[in-house]
């Protein structure tokens, strides 16, 4: 294990004069899909790392919708974890582990020790950047595409056969189901794609794309 963690996260070479023995400093889990991982407003009980699976980060509004922030997969690190280990504040958002997903989780107080590491805190700094960069096209999308756009747009780079729910999606684009549902009965009739119970045929890829990049008025 310690190689493939090296691999995906080679900052901490960096940290660990022993790598074998890291075991003193985290363990390993493993939980099924649809595990909440942290909840908002709690206390951050460490710092994540993902060694298979994924996890989905997302807040939650006062009337229940979800809205996705981003998805953490091998390799990256988790900006809701790290701002509240640093800030030493609750949580922001809510984390859950979208299929059977291992992970190691890093005490709080080593978190804090590892940032004295430049290569260390290189990597966390890194982090914030590229999430910042993801946020920032994620406000551009709710501020200025239209909500059929945004769903395209979701529908597309998953393959022809989605097996997902309108929920999931909705909870994705931060909208509620019945919009979700009424704008892909809409694309059903244009003949973009093909509903079935929880999965998604698509026809027309196309079409989709034109219609997510804003060059289409179905």
């Amino acid at each position: 294990m310690t190689t493939d963690l090296l691999s995906m996260y080679p900052a901490l070479a960096g940290v660990l004069p022993h790598p074998g023995d890291l075991g003193a400093e985290a363990q390993p889990f493993h939980v099924p899909a649809g595990t909440v991982l942290f909840t908002e407003g709690s206390p951050c009980q460490g710092f994540p790392l993902v060694l298979e699976g994924e996890v989905r980060v997302a807040r939650q509004s006062a009337d229940g919708r979800n809205l996705e922030l981003y998805r953490v997969v091998p390799g990256e690190l988790c900006l809701a974890s790290s701002a509240c280990l640093f800030r030493g504040q609750p949580l922001s958002a809510h984390g859950v582990a979208t299929k059977p997903t291992t992970l190691l989780l890093i005490r709080p107080a080593v978190f804090s020790r590892w940032l004295n590491h430049p290569v260390f805190r290189d990597m966390v700094l890194g982090l914030f950047a590229e999430r910042m960069a993801d946020l920032t096209s994620l406000v551009d999308a709710i501020a200025f595409q239209k909500l059929d756009q945004r769903l395209a747009a979701a529908l597309l780079g998953r393959g022809t056969h989605l097996n997902l729910t309108h929920q999931a999606l909705a909870d994705e684009l931060g909208t509620v189901r019945e919009m979700v549902t009424r704008l892909l009965r809409r694309f059903e009739r244009e003949g973009w794609l093909e509903l079935g119970r929880e999965h998604i045929q698509l026809a027309n890829s196309a079409a989709l794309r034109a219609l997510a990049s804003g060059s289409t008025e179905p």
